[in-house]
């Protein structure tokens, strides 16, 4: 593997959870010509096997990409040596405690995890109007306002979501995710609303990246969602072109704001 930090490995480890991000890792390193390991199945507390396959395929890098649904942290069937190393060290049970010291445990096993949107960077949200529409007057006070709460609820570790209406917040994300995040904010009171997402002030990039994709656009339109704020660099837009589209034809305005 390349040392230089501007340079890429010439070959990857994928570690994929739910979701369409590992496909999108896996078509972009074919495209530069990244090899990737064989495909194995793995159970959640299988860390052992996982270093020793990726030792013999000659892999010294790998990213992290996928959801790990939170309620897995406390469902680890089995854990193997590496992964009841994992657990000894964890004061909480969050996912994000619990990936963090996975990475830590890979690096001294050998396997350097990489920030998992180091092929994806064109896929990361840019500052200012993404779409045709600019959010209005209104929707951009509302953007400001999101960020400023939604950047509190990821400093607890809670969620990356909210979603406000008139400068208050209607509803917060907790382990539902986002996009029920979204469709619950409907049954509290009545649209239009804004989407806020945003990344923890010490996101760690080399997992749980925080993403919208086009069901979370979908979400928008069955709630009345009209415009979308993200944090600039840090969120992810899977499928970027088509939640575009998707956004543009339903007259939804997407934003990315700077913190």
């Amino acid at each position: 593997m390349e040392s230089s930090s501007d340079s890429l490995p010439s070959s990857l480890g994928l570690i994929a959870g739910e979701g369409r991000f590992p496909f999108l890792v896996l078509s972009e390193a074919r495209r530069l010509g990244i090899r990737i390991g064989s495909l194995h199945w793995l159970r959640l507390g299988d860390l052992s096997k996982c270093v020793r396959l990726l030792k013999e395929e000659r892999i010294d890098a790998a990213v992290m990409a996928g959801r790990v649904r939170h309620v897995r942290a406390f469902d680890v069937v089995r854990p193997d040596i590496l992964m009841l190393k994992v657990l000894g060290r964890l004061r909480t049970r969050t996912t994000s405690a619990m990936l963090s010291t996975v990475a830590d445990v890979l690096a001294q096993e050998g396997v350097e995890l990489l920030d998992s949107t180091r092929l994806l960077r064109n896929h990361l949200a840019r500052e200012g109007a993404m779409t045709k529409r600019s959010p209005s007057k209104g929707e951009l006070e509302d953007i400001r306002f999101g960020i400023s709460m939604a950047r509190g609820l990821a400093e607890l570790d809670i969620g990356q979501t909210v979603i406000v209406k008139k400068r208050a917040i209607v509803a917060a994300e907790a382990m539902e995710g986002t996009d029920r995040t979204i469709r619950r904010a409907r049954d509290v009171v009545e649209p239009p609303f804004v989407v806020v997402k945003v990344a923890r002030p010490r996101q760690d990039m080399r997992f749980d990246v925080p993403v919208v994709g086009p069901a979370t656009i979908e979400s928008m339109v069955e709630s009345g969602s009209v415009a979308l704020g993200l944090q600039a660099e840090k969120v992810l837009l899977l499928d970027r072109d088509e939640v575009l589209q998707r956004a543009q034809e339903s007259r939804i305005a997407i934003y990315g704001a700077s913190l």
